[in-house]
């Protein structure tokens, strides 16, 4: 955990541009976009994996998107739509152990699936 940069933002020993934080979550504004929108939403306990999600993180999973319709809402993307990827291990492109959801928006994203 001592080299995981999103627990190294949540510290704030690395900036980020912040949409949205509370006890449990940050979000923030991804350094190398994928969409006009790309906002990672990141809980603040460190799970590597979705692998490692246990059934008392539930709770937290859930919590989750609710702050991301909040923050679709707030951000003013959720009328023209949105989508959420969660990336789990090597061969999916999770480049960060520690999970996180992609939120992308801004323009119409089509069938393919961003890696």
């Amino acid at each position: 955990m001592e080299e995981c940069v999103f627990c190294k933002i949540i510290k704030r020993e690395i900036p980020s541009n912040i949409v949205y934080e509370d006890d449990r979550v940050i979000a923030f504004y991804d350094v190398n976009p994928a969409a006009p929108i790309h906002i990672l939403v990141v809980p603040k306990k460190h799970i590597e994996t979705l692998l490692d999600v246990s059934e008392e993180d539930g709770d937290l999973i859930s919590y989750i998107y609710k702050i991301i319709n909040k923050i679709a809402k707030d951000e003013g993307f959720a009328d023209n739509g949105f989508r959420v990827i969660a990336n789990c291990g090597e061969d999916s492109g999770q480049e960060v152990k520690h999970i996180h959801f992609h939120v992308l928006a801004g323009k119409k994203l089509g069938a393919k699936i961003v890696g």
